[in-house]
């Protein structure tokens, strides 16, 4: 079914429409300065197709909340976990919910892994569920940045990869990007490259206008030209706007944004001199000023000396030890509530699917909700103690035969692999058939049975196992260090649930 969107007037008064059909299959990318008509352009867009298709709007400064009142829009507050972010993006796709993600009010590293959890979750949705959606990304280079910037690197590994998986490989999954930025120098190059329609609109730096000449296709003379774009113009092209560039003038739009330029406003009249400064320095009736703290002047240091004798006066008598001022923990009784809040984490079904970092936050909370005394794990010791908890390996088999070669051979690999390989290893010790790519992927913490296979590969370029297949194509996985292999095991089996809750954590 072909939709022409009516996105305003060409310069000789003719309309100028958008092919909706063709931009879910191609993709949109919007460049213009601050003040250029972009956010304008956007709603003007959202507004004439949102009959026709259903629209997901990452807003990070809260301007398309107004689609709500008028075109039925949910708005959704970023300031949830990125789990709850992800569960709520599949729901959207699963019952066709047009969505806009206010990231109002968060700070940039916060914006960006909403927004990459965000994406995630609609990326990640079931394929009964691919429905076609338009997911409009303003300032896009917030979330795609070229380069590095005060950000982690973790958040920005975080965002850059779920705004490629939306323009790279979004489409197969109904997702149509529309990208907006105000500079194409900040936007990562493989992000604006996956777009074959551009909206180009006003922009006065040299960098920027040479890199939309070498998008529309013009030379560096006819770049000058968008320097004298004016408010709402725009230069378009691509399959779903037009085989040549074409200047449009984006039309009315039915809604307006919270926010808007400030307006020139004059001045009340002048007060004198002596009434100004009065005006400025004397506090008004309604402001409550805090009387400073006058603090005592702080004691006279104590000498050595008489630090020395105090102590050895409180010292206690040998017939009278003194009593512990804290209560000693056994060590048995702190590892099992350390694996008590492991195994609360493993209950989530999104736990095996979320960073480590983010897990490991959770667990410091629930440690300090349970009152877990003692030092807490370091990030090291979590990230590994959580791999094989993960697995599904207890570790407290030393007793096994072969099983404490196996832990032994574990310790030299990096740590989100060690479960990994102990879940096979304990396969080939107990002749159990060998784990599916599926289960082997959920170990790891992913979707992809392709990471499965490579992680097997992986293994065998390090001498650690040798693959082969029985003559029903079933995977046999041996180990020449442990001197077992496991029974035959259906490669593309289903996962194995036995693998979601530990017996044991460590």
């Amino acid at each position: 079914m072909k939709v022409d969107i009516d996105m305003g007037s060409q310069s000789g008064g003719k309309a100028a429409t958008l092919d909706l059909e063709e931009l879910l299959a191609t993709r949109l990318l919007v460049q213009g300065n601050s003040g250029s008509g972009k956010s304008h352009l956007l709603r003007r867009l959202l507004e004439q197709s949102a009959p026709w298709v259903q629209q997901c709007v990452i807003d990070p400064e809260g301007d398309f909340v107004t689609l709500a009142d008028r075109y039925g829009h949910v708005v959704v507050d970023a300031e949830r976990t990125e789990a709850e972010l992800t569960r709520i993006a599949a729901r959207i796709r699963q019952h066709r919910v047009s969505v806009v993600l206010n990231l109002e009010g968060l700070d940039v590293e916060q914006q960006m892994r909403c927004a990459a959890a965000f994406l995630g979750g609609l990326f990640d949705a079931e394929r009964d569920h691919w429905y076609p959606v338009l997911v409009v990304v303003d300032e896009a280079q917030l979330f795609a940045p070229a380069v590095a910037g005060e950000v982690s690197d973790e958040a920005r590994k975080l965002s850059l990869g779920a705004m490629t998986n939306l323009m790279c490989r979004g489409r197969k999954r109904g997702l149509a990007g529309v990208i907006a930025t105000q500079r194409l120098a900040k936007l990562a190059k493989n992000v604006a490259a996956e777009a074959s329609n551009f909206l180009m609109g006003r922009t006065f730096l040299d960098i920027d206008m040479a890199r939309a000449a070498d998008l529309l296709g013009m030379d560096r003379r006819q770049s000058e030209m968008f320097r004298d774009l004016a408010r709402g113009h725009f230069v378009a092209l691509g399959p779903a706007l037009s085989r040549r560039p074409l200047p449009v003038t984006i039309g009315a739009v039915e809604t307006s944004a919270r926010s808007t330029s400030p307006k020139l406003t004059p001045l009340p009249e002048a007060p004198a001199p002596e009434d100004a400064r009065d005006l400025i320095f004397t506090p008004a009736a309604d402001e409550i000023r805090a009387l400073p703290v006058r603090r005592p002047p702080p004691p006279p240091p104590v000498s050595t000396a008489d630090i020395l004798t105090q102590l050895a006066q409180a010292r206690p008598k040998a017939e009278e030890p003194a009593e512990p001022m804290l209560p000693v923990i056994a060590e048995a009784e702190h590892k099992a509530l350390i694996e008590e809040v492991l195994r609360e984490i493993l209950s989530d079904p999104d736990a095996a699917f979320r960073t480590v970092a983010v897990l490991y936050q959770d667990f410091l909370v629930r440690c300090r909700i349970r009152r877990v005394p003692g030092e807490p794990l370091t990030l090291a010791d979590f990230r590994r103690r959580f791999a094989v908890a993960r697995a599904g390996v207890d570790m407290t088999r030393e007793g096994e035969e072969g099983w404490s070669q196996a832990v032994t051979l574990s310790a030299g690999l990096p740590d989100d692999l060690q479960g990994v390989f102990l879940v096979i290893a304990r396969a080939a010790l107990t002749g159990a058939p060998c784990p599916s790519d599926a289960t082997i992927a959920r170990v790891y913490g992913s979707h992809s049975p392709s990471r499965a296979r490579r992680l097997i590969a992986y293994f065998e370029e390090r001498g650690l196992f040798v693959m082969r297949t029985d003559f029903r194509g079933r995977r046999i996985v041996a180990s020449p260090d442990l001197g077992c292999e496991t029974a035959p095991g259906d490669p593309a089996g289903p996962v194995d649930v036995s693998q979601d809750m530990p017996s044991a954590a460590e």
